[in-house]
C-alpha cells in the first residue's frame, strides 16, 4: 500500500472542481422540486460505485466496446453542455415524467459519476497510486452525501434569488469546462 497525502488531497482537489457538486446545488434543488424527494444515500453508494468501478476496469470497458478515452470524453462534454444550458437559459431538456425520485440517474450519473468525473479518473489512474484515488473518491462522497442531505437547509439560507444567481453563474462555470473538456479531447479523434 502507497499511501502518500499529497496524492491524496491533489487527487481529492480534482475530483472535487470535476464533479462540482456546490455548482450543482441548483440542480439538485430543481430536481427535489420535481420529484419530491431526493435519495442521499442511494445516490451516493451508486456514485462512489460507478467511480471506483471505473477506476479498476473502466479503460478496458471501453476498448472492449471500441470506445477510447477521448470519444468518451467528447460525450461527456455534451452532456455537460446541456445541462449548463438548462441551467443558463432556463430550459428543460431531461424530462422523465414517470420518475417519483432522484437517486441513480440523473444524480449518481451523470452529475456526480459523470463523463468528466470517469474521464478524469483514467487520467489520475496514470498519475498516481490506485488506493489514492480510491481514497480521494471516499473523501468526494462523503462531501457529496452531506450537501445532498442539506440541499433543503441551503435552498432556505441562499434564498430564491440566490439560488437563481448561484445557477447562473456555475451555468456558464460549466458551458466553460464542457467546451474545455471537448475542445481537449476533439483534436485526439482525428488523430487517432
Amino acid at each position: 500500500m502507497n499511501f502518500i497525502f499529497k496524492e491524496i488531497v491533489t487527487a481529492s482537489m480534482v475530483l472535487f472542481a470535476v464533479i462540482d457538486i456546490l455548482g450543482s446545488i441548483p440542480i439538485i434543488l430543481s430536481l427535489r422540486k420535481k420529484v419530491g424527494h431526493i435519495q442521499s444515500e442511494k445516490a451516493s453508494i451508486v456514485a462512489a460505485v460507478i467511480m471506483t468501478a471505473f477506476l479498476f476496469v473502466g479503460e478496458r470497458i471501453l476498448g472492449l466496446i471500441g470506445i477510447d478515452v477521448n470519444s468518451f470524453a467528447v460525450a461527456g462534454a455534451f452532456v455537460i453542455f446541456f445541462l449548463a444550458l438548462e441551467m443558463v437559459l432556463g430550459i428543460t431538456l431531461f424530462k422523465d415524467d414517470e420518475v417519483e425520485t432522484a437517486s441513480v440517474v440523473p444524480i449518481a450519473f451523470p452529475l456526480i459519476a459523470g463523463a468528466g468525473t470517469l474521464t478524469s479518473i483514467l487520467a489520475l489512474r496514470a498519475e498516481f497510486h490506485v488506493e489514492n484515488i480510491v481514497v480521494a473518491i471516499v473523501v468526494n462522497i462523503i462531501f457529496v452525501y452531506l450537501v445532498l442531505k442539506s440541499s433543503a437547509r441551503i435552498e432556505r439560507l441562499l434564498g430564491k434569488n440566490g439560488l437563481h444567481v448561484i445557477r447562473k453563474i456555475f451555468g456558464v462555470i460549466l458551458l466553460a469546462i464542457a467546451v474545455k473538456l471537448f475542445a481537449t479531447n476533439v483534436n485526439q479523434l482525428f488523430i487517432n
